[in-house]
């Protein structure tokens, strides 16, 4: 768990925020745990700040090399319909990125994750995303060593 030093009261401050799948010295990539969209990832700054325009150029760009990373590695392993990327904050004030493959079967799609269901969940599909992820996990923890991302490679 890394601690950022802030309030009590910030969620992302006080744990990793999902299963913890490598980290930098100032970010960390987290799985989310979401029965319904396994393929869910977290780009998180360590420190904590509430906008993406508070950190400094070389930050930014560091922050948004994971993020990409994780998106062109999601493409390519699972071939999803679309990649959703949002910084959104709303509830969670902690910079923190969301990277989610999404696929024209999954319960939500075309609307957000958030949004409506629009159909029942697919057993059999969502059995073979999570299976690859064990396997997912370690590449992008790899990729963050091959981008020279500096991470702790975990994975």
């Amino acid at each position: 768990m890394i601690q950022c030093g802030s309030s009590d009261a910030c969620d992302l401050c006080q744990q990793d925020g999902g299963l913890l799948i490598t980290q930098g010295s100032r970010w960390r990539l987290i799985r989310a745990l979401d029965e319904n969209f396994p393929a869910f990832y977290r780009v998180v700054w360590s420190a904590h700040v509430a906008e993406f325009s508070e950190l400094i150029p070389q930050d930014q760009v560091t922050l948004m090399q994971v993020v990409s990373m994780v998106e062109r590695e999601l493409r390519r392993a699972l071939n999803p319909t679309k990649m959703n990327l949002a910084s959104l904050g709303n509830v969670v004030p902690h910079l923190h990125w969301h990277v989610v493959a999404r696929f024209d079967w999954d319960t939500h799609f075309p609307n957000p994750i958030w949004g409506a269901a629009q159909r029942s969940s697919c057993v059999e599909r969502l059995a073979q995303i999570k299976a690859a992820l064990p396997a997912l996990d370690q590449t992008l923890a790899r990729a963050c060593a091959d981008a020279g991302i500096p991470s702790n490679g975990l994975f």
